[in-house]
């Protein structure tokens, strides 16, 4: 999932996917779904996000990590 906003027309876009949108479902004021012919969904585009939701817990991330990897590479690296 990709996350786009632009702050100048205040507009977050979800891409869920890389297949292009055929239609979109406008499920509630300024809240669309972007769709496939076959009904797969491709993005959620949200006008007025600001005022919809807290920008800021999604504009930030998280990354957690399989401490299991990270340490095998660490023991490899360390060998070498």
């Amino acid at each position: 999932m990709k996350v786009h906003y632009d702050e100048e027309v205040d507009a977050l876009y979800l891409e869920l996917g890389e297949e292009e949108p055929d239609g979109v479902i406008e499920i509630a004021e300024g809240v669309n779904i972007d769709t496939t012919a076959d009904g797969r969904l491709t993005g959620i585009e949200i006008l007025k996000a600001s005022d919809k939701m807290d920008l800021a817990t999604i504009l930030s991330y998280s990354l957690e990590l399989d401490r299991s990897i990270l340490r095998n590479n660490t023991v490899k690296q360390q060998s070498v």
